[in-house]
Parts: structure tokens; C-alpha cells; sequence
């Protein structure tokens, strides 16, 4: 297996006759390592670059700018077929007309591979995805879930460099690709695999991925373990795109008061931790952003934290949780959502008080969205 790197790498596509002149930067400079055997996700909204980024390494875009290497050879003009990497795409591409065993092989068939060494690699994948019963059947007598373990299978036989996956899952209902995320995961560790994967559901991205590569606008915005990035986003793009419901955002500024630096927006005021309010001295009257995740909006207990009065809008049970949309003060403030146990009893008008722990909100300047908490 081989890790894959760009260095600063831009694809410009030709301009169409509604476009500007210099065309469109599907990719932006971009330079990035995804590690040798790791799960790496590539996420984004439609038209970030995301699957751009994945057709330069598999060969079929070439770049405008830039060098790809897999492992060490460069293979910025290398033919896609020579580059030693396999592809699975959304649409399963299956020969409709051969039977699973002959749609696993033929690629091989198409390489002259020795007949006794197609059936051991075709034999192995089939047993390795749960496909040896179903060796006789054409694709029409196949779920979605099993032809989708066949377009998988394909890549298997092929025992590429690296394995890539162009959003195999969204032709899948939820429940199928539920099942098949942690079919994929199962796979990646059994193979040991260089898997780059590409997607636009979050969900996928969190549960699958050992890294999360986050873009927007052909830019790389963050890179790190699914965690980390949920945890401490760069900016208030991979907040508010990472996590469902997003990331509550409160627009207020920095005051300084009585030696102590503090958001204030509205009727709120959070004091900062310690450490947030000596990184961010002198900044006070700077305009920014508070976000807050859901789950850490609370009703208020005794104890610590922030209290505000808000008004319950709209309840959404979701079985052992609830989502609660709240107004802030009395009610056409503005908006918050929380996540929240079922078993909190509330009714849509009701007056609550909420509390908001300092240590657990995120703090974005105004102007550039940048993160100024996630070095704390």
C-alpha cells in the first residue's frame, strides 16, 4: 500500500459560455498527505472539489498546477491505468448481462492474468464480502447492498496501491447504508488497505474515516482525526458543516470588563475560560461569533454556568432524544437549538432557563471565520 500526497496541486476546468474567463478552480492549491493504510474521508458540500480531488489521484482529471505522488513516484502525467489505484464509483457500473464471478474477474481477464490466479483473488473477495453463494447470479437478482459489495469486490481482485470510493454509499436507503458503513470499516481492517473516500454525508464521514479531510471552494479548511475537527473546528464553516442539528451561532463582540474579557450578544454574556481571555488580549470590541454544539445547550440546574431565558418554538421527539428550538429572552430572540433526553418534559410555548458552560463554547472572528478558542 502508498500514501498519497499532493503538493500544491490546482485544477482549473476550461470555462463554459456562462463562466468567467480564467474558468473554474475546482482545486485550489492544495497540499496534503493521506497517510499509507489509513481510512481517509474526503468531505464537503456539492461543487467543494471534493471528487475533483479524488479523479487527479485516480488519473482521470489531470492537474493544471502541482505534483500527486503515491508513495514516492510521481504520477502527475501517468496514465489512469498505470497508477495502481482502484475506483468505486456512486453508480455501481455493473455488467448487466454477466453473472458476479464474471463481473469480479474482468478486469483480470482484461490484464491476461493467469485463470488459477483470477479464481484464488475472485474466490477470496467473494468470501471475504459475503458474496460466495451469489457467484452465479446477474446483477438484476442482486440488492443494492450486494451489488454494491460487487463494485467493492472489482477493486479487491485488482489488489491496487490504493482503494478509492466516490459516495458508494447514496444510492443506499438509510438503513442499508447504515449496515454498509460498518461493512466498509470491517473491510478497511481486515485489508489493511490505503482507503480515500469521498462524501458528502457527515455521518459517513465521522463513523468511517481515521482522518477527515473538510473542504470548501477547492480549499482544504481542516484536516484531522473525525473527533478533533468536531471538537475544535478551524473555522465556522467545518463547525456549522460538521454535526446535525449544525452548530448553534450567536453574533455578538468582545467586552472587557473589571479586568476580565467576555462575549457579549443580546441579553448574553459568557465570561472567558482563563486561558481563551489572556490569547485573545486587546482584541476587545472585536465583532465575532459564538457557537455553541446542541447537546451542550442545557436547561439550567444549581451549579455553574451561564444562565439565559429562552422560549420553547418547536419540539421534534426523536425517541431517547429530543430536538428543542428555542428563542432566546422572551420569545422572537435570536434562535438556538438543543439535543436534549426525552425524558425532559417540555411543552412548545414554555418558559425555560438555559445554561451555557464557558469552557464548552467556540468564539469565531467576524470577519474571516476563523476559529479564536481552538487552540484551547
Amino acid at each position: 500500500m502508498a500514501e498519497a500526497v499532493f503538493e500544491k496541486v490546482t485544477k482549473i476546468f476550461p470555462p463554459g459560455p456562462r463562466e468567467a474567463r480564467e474558468g473554474v478552480k475546482a482545486v485550489n492549491d492544495v497540499s496534503l498527505t493521506m497517510r499509507d493504510r489509513a481510512f481517509t474521508v474526503i468531505v464537503g458540500p456539492s461543487g467543494c472539489g471534493k471528487s475533483t480531488l479524488l479523479r487527479l489521484i485516480a488519473g482521470l482529471e489531470e492537474p493544471t498546477a502541482g505534483r500527486i505522488l503515491i508513495g514516492e513516484r510521481d504520477v502527475s502525467g501517468v496514465p489512469a491505468k498505470d497508477r495502481d489505484v482502484a475506483m468505486v464509483f456512486q453508480n455501481y457500473a455493473l455488467y448487466p448481462h454477466m453473472n458476479v464471478y464474471r463481473n469480479l474477474s474482468f478486469a483480470l481477464r482484461m490484464r491476461r492474468v493467469a485463470t488459477g490466479e483470477i479464481d484464488r483473488r475472485v474466490r477470496e473477495a467473494a468470501e471475504l464480502l459475503g458474496l460466495a453463494e451469489l457467484l452465479e447470479r446477474k446483477p438484476a437478482q442482486l440488492s443494492g447492498g450486494q451489488r454494491q459489495r460487487v463494485a467493492v469486490g472489482r477493486a479487491i481482485v485488482r489488489d491496487p496501491a490504493i482503494f478509492l470510493f466516490d459516495e458508494p454509499l447514496s444510492n443506499l436507503d438509510a438503513k442499508l447504508r447504515a449496515e454498509t458503513r460498518i461493512e466498509l470499516k470491517r473491510l478497511h481492517r481486515r485489508l489493511a488497505a490505503t482507503v480515500i473516500h469521498v462524501t458528502h454525508d457527515q455521518v459517513e464521514a465521522m463513523t468511517l474515516a481515521d482522518e477527515v479531510v473538510v473542504m470548501q471552494g477547492g480549499v482544504v479548511q481542516q484536516v484531522g482525526a473525525p473527533l478533533e475537527v468536531y471538537e475544535k473546528p478551524a473555522n465556522r464553516f467545518v463547525a456549522g458543516f460538521l454535526g446535525s442539528p449544525p452548530m448553534n451561532f450567536l453574533a455578538g463582540r468582545l467586552e472587557e470588563a473589571d479586568g476580565s474579557l467576555a462575549f457579549v450578544g443580546g441579553e448574553l454574556r459568557v465570561p472567558l475560560p482563563k486561558e481563551t481571555a489572556e490569547r485573545l488580549a486587546g482584541k476587545a470590541g472585536a465583532p465575532c461569533e459564538l457557537g455553541v454544539r446542541p447537546e451542550r445547550v442545557r436547561l439550567a440546574r444549581e451549579g455553574g454556568g451561564v444562565k439565559v431565558g429562552a422560549t420553547v418554538e418547536v419540539l421534534e421527539p426523536l425517541g431517547s432524544e429530543q430536538l428543542v428550538y428555542l428563542a432566546l429572552g422572551g420569545g422572537g430572540g435570536e434562535k438556538l437549538t438543543a439535543r436534549m433526553d426525552s425524558g425532559e418534559r417540555l411543552a412548545v410555548g414554555a418558559k425555560v432557563d438555559l445554561e451555557l458552560r464557558p469552557e464548552e463554547v467556540h468564539l469565531f472572528d467576524a470577519a474571516s471565520g476563523k476559529s479564536l478558542t481552538a487552540g484551547d
